[in-house]
């Protein structure tokens, strides 16, 4: 389907990759990561032909169809509706729509047969193409994208840019190419978005090329991982988290390996060193010499990835209560109200992650926090308690003339340039990136310097909006661990799924123009949220037996439930569901261990299988987790 010959892509005579060697096949789900710089987005200019290799070919068929979603669309603007933008997807479609409407006029005012038999051919075609759902279908993307039945008609230039890469993407996914190469698709959908471009991903019968720093997305969606690293292409079969496993037992092999060759070289050394003077050895040694300078050698990887680390120092412990709020209202119209009379309080050390849907008063409700929009209702920041915000909007609050480091001396002097410059390490600017000025940025790298003067600030009370939107998956390790060892409190919103669950201890969430809390982490919650829509659809099921037969339901549930929720049959269950876990536990193991065991011998196929089927246990496993709950929420209350 598409094939990389010896790729080599220069920059100023300095190869940013070389020699890439790789075969994308039909059904190939690949995760292309690698820091950024490191020329990701660059090989994927290269495949749609933007960019000309420096050396070697991009080999595909005449009529394969590429799908190409990138950052560099969110310049585009058009008058149409969104629902209009996306339907062009269907070009041949609507050409041939439009003939139709044509031919209808015109035998509105002379009918003859001929036009009559060209008419039923033309809706034949119209038909074999499927092209009377196009607008059905259509909808369907755009409103599995996020946006509501309500504003299909509403033009395109009237949304924000993230909205409007939302339409781009529904617009390629509805064509339905061979290849479909994304760059960074998730960075501007909220969490629902995310979760149905799984699903349809999943569905998708072309090949997928998948540029991404959400690990959780990469673990569900891929079945490989290309790694452009140190100038050359990697290739992983198997998800994210396969991948970190492999890449680990690589290294460490490559460095035994450079180990005993650095061992192997000081033998030779010392015995030239020792014999070279010696006339009966000196032909021994010159043999050794000449071995030694034809020898490959083997480079030590084992610092070039070198682990950075952030630290905060707090400027001053708060007390314990850090905000507290109480009957908050706000909204942009009274038609239109995002919170009425809601209460929310945060204590010392909480990490609280805001989730939910765009556009339901997630970033409203941070802003609300720090005093930046108009509210009604009694909010009290506690004692000692220093806020720090972090948004896109403070992208503006920049010294433009100021160099990166400069702008961060300005934030803090309770830190050297050392330390300084290491935190931008992290935040992706290195050597001399560091003394670019702030004008000359793109807005990504903006928006990372605007984080990093947010981190390095002092405070104990951080609000942090959308904070990994621009950092590569290394960066995103880097903070997430930062703010595990953070002292003082923290609220975000994000998308990021293992961002998330790897630094929220509390999760919140807006419904009904409340304040909603689930005081655990996200995986907590998400098993939380699904008993929850269990039992709703259980309950609307128990008020259908009722209307249908009150007396009747009545009588059977009294008689069941004694039998089934007494403790006895409860305990029974759970040590019934624990015997289906534990043994699942240990199917798991086997196929993992059959996993590396094939990563190893490179038997992809195989591995692809072996794959869905860990799938389909990993699937049963979080069944009985979920009823193994259910039946101890039961114990709790007897």
């Amino acid at each position: 389907m598409l094939t990389l010959n010896n790729l080599t892509y220069e920059i100023a005579g300095e190869p940013l990759f070389s020699e890439i060697n790789w075969q994308l096949k039909p059904g190939d789900r690949v995760g292309l990561i690698g820091k950024n710089g490191a020329g990701k987005s660059t090989l994927l200019k290269i495949i749609t032909g933007e960019y000309s290799p420096t050396k070697g070919e991009v080999a595909m068929p005449n009529q394969t169809r590429l799908g190409y979603l990138n950052q560099d669309l969110l310049s585009l603007t058009s008058d149409q509706s969104i629902l209009e933008v996306a339907l062009s997807a269907f070009e041949k479609e609507l050409k041939l729509e439009n003939q139709i409407d044509q031919l209808l006029q015109k035998m509105e005012d002379s009918y003859s047969d001929e036009l009559g038999f060209e008419l039923a051919d033309l809706q034949d075609q119209f038909n074999a193409m499927d092209g009377y759902s196009i607008q059905s279908k259509t909808e369907k993307v755009l409103e599995g994208l996020g946006f509501p039945t309500s504003r299909l008609g509403d033009a395109f230039s009237s949304f924000s840019g993230g909205w409007r890469m939302r339409v781009i993407l529904a617009k390629i996914l509805l064509q339905q190419p061979d290849i479909l190469l994304l760059d960074e698709p998730t960075n501007h959908l909220d969490l629902p978005a995310i979760e149905w471009l799984e699903n349809y991903l999943n569905d998708y019968h072309g090949a997928v090329v998948i540029v991404s720093h959400d690990r959780t997305f990469l673990d569900r969606m891929v079945n490989a991982i290309g790694e452009i690293w140190n100038r050359k292409f990697y290739y992983y079969p198997g998800n994210y988290s396969n991948y970190l496993i492999k890449k680990e037992e690589w290294l460490e092999h490559n460095q035994k390996v450079f180990e005993n060759q650095q061992s192997y070289i000081k033998q030779q050394e010392r015995f030239i060193e020792r014999f070279k003077a010696k006339a009966s050895k000196a032909k021994q040694a010159q043999s050794k010499i000449k071995a030694l300078e034809k020898l490959e050698r083997v480079e030590s990887i084992e610092d070039q990835d070198s682990v950075m680390s952030l630290n905060f120092d707090l400027a001053i412990q708060s007390g314990k209560e850090v905000l507290n709020a109480k009957e908050i209202s706000m909204g942009y119209s009274p038609e239109n109200p995002i919170f009425s009379s809601t209460d929310f309080t945060i204590r010392r050390g909480q990490k609280i992650a805001v989730i939910g849907a765009n556009g339901k008063g997630k970033t409203t409700l941070l802003k609300i926090m720090n005093q930046h929009v108009d509210f009604q209702g009694d909010l009290k920041l506690g004692h000692n308690v220093v806020p720090s915000f972090f948004a896109q909007h403070q992208l503006e609050a920049l010294g433009l003339e100021h160099e990166i480091l400069e702008e961060l001396q300005h934030a803090t002097s309770e830190r050297t340039d050392l330390e300084l410059r290491t935190l931008l390490g992290c935040f992706l600017f290195t050597g001399d990136d560091v003394f670019k000025k702030i004008k000359v940025l793109s807005g990504g790298e903006k928006a990372r310097v605007a984080l990093a003067k947010t981190l390095v600030s002092g405070a104990n009370f951080l609000l942090l909006d959308e904070p990994t939107n621009h950092l590569d998956i290394q960066s995103i390790n880097i903070l997430s661990e930062a703010l595990n060892q953070f002292e003082g409190t923290l609220i975000m919103v994000s998308h990021d799924r293992y961002f998330i669950n790897n630094v929220a201890d509390e999760i919140w969430w807006i419904e009904d123009e409340q304040v909603k809390v689930y005081p655990g982490t996200y995986k907590e919650y998400l098993n939380y949220q699904s008993n929850r829509e269990t039992t709703t659809s259980n309950q609307e099921k128990q008020n259908g037996l009722e209307q249908k037969s009150k007396k009747d339901y009545k009588k059977n549930k009294t008689i069941a439930l004694k039998d089934e929720n007494s403790q006895k049959s409860l305990e029974k269950k759970m040590h019934l569901k624990e015997e289906e876990m534990n043994e699942l536990k240990t199917e798991m193991l086997k196929i993992d261990a059959k996993l590396a065991e094939l990563s190893y011998q490179n038997k992809t196929e195989e591995i692809g299988l072996i794959t869905e089927e860990r799938k389909k246990v990993e699937r049963n496993l979080d069944k009985l987790n979920q009823e193994y709950e259910e039946l101890y929420e039961k114990m709790l209350k007897l």
